[in-house]
């Protein structure tokens, strides 16, 4: 495992990658990096994984360059092109998932598989969405499936500061503000309009107990692109890939191998 620092423009950022074989390209969510969480270790058994922090998370740079979704689609389309690779296979979680799918829309050459995991990116009047920024209380209970047995501390890349004891609250007050931009005061940013232009091969996986994004908004998503694919992970929230670790890399592995058709 590692974490590299690289330099791509006006864009210095932070890059968590293992493994070998067929790229992999990770878009982690609205509250941080994952680091080397379990569930990457494990896909990197069988793909090279590639995992960059987002500009404007952490000490990732170049979120002043950012004025919209595009433009970080954009970004990612040259960072993939950097790592002199023509065609990935990407799974983004959470806001990560809207942009992946953005990416699958505006840039299709880039996107071998694609797989959307508790994905932002639609809004539905008849079920509006909890705000994730109104009450972390609220949020934190939404987003598990069983908020007493939750990690403590969550998966991530934050490296703590003993000289800092500040250090790690304002490190989420960072993440969770750069998120706004993207997602509030709704996470629709008009996606809807592009999935039909979404030609890889797709899956969506959902926690059935996700708080955050109840289950309409992955069947929604599911209807709005070509032949996309629905896996239901139970006994999970809107982190499946660390409550259900297991079902969860097993139903990735799958997909992304062709070994499910």
């Amino acid at each position: 495992m590692a974490v590299e620092r690289q330099s791509i423009g006006q864009f210095d950022i932070n890059v968590w990658s293992e493994g070998t074989g067929e790229p992999l390209l990770f878009l982690h969510g609205y509250e941080r990096h994952p680091g080397g969480a379990g569930f990457l270790t494990r896909l990197a058994k069988t793909h090279r994984v590639l995992a960059p922090e987002q500009p404007g998370y952490g000490s990732s740079t170049g979120f002043d360059q950012i004025r919209d979704i595009t433009d970080l689609v954009l970004f990612y389309r040259s960072l993939i092109g950097s790592w002199g690779i023509t065609q990935v296979d990407v799974v983004g979680h959470s806001m990560g998932g809207m942009v992946a799918a953005e990416l699958a829309a505006l840039a299709p050459q880039v996107v071998r598989r694609l797989v959307l995991v508790d994905s932002f990116g639609l809004w539905l009047d008849d079920l509006p969405a909890l705000d994730p920024f109104a009450s972390v209380r609220l949020a934190l209970a939404a987003k598990w499936h069983d908020p007493e047995n939750r990690p403590d501390p969550e998966p991530t890349i934050f490296v703590p500061d003993p000289d800092d004891p500040d250090a790690a609250a304002l490190f989420e007050a960072q993440n969770r503000a750069t998120a706004t931009k993207f997602m509030w005061p709704m996470a629709e940013r008009g996606l809807r309009r592009r999935l039909k232009y979404v030609t890889a091969p797709t899956l969506v996986v959902h926690g059935a107990s996700d708080g955050l994004l109840p289950l309409p908004y992955a069947e929604e998503m599911v209807s709005l692109i070509s032949g996309a694919r629905f896996h239901v992970i139970d006994g999970a929230g809107h982190y499946p890939m660390i409550e259900q670790e297991d079902a969860f890399v097993a139903v990735v592995n799958g997909f992304l191998s062709g070994s499910d058709s």
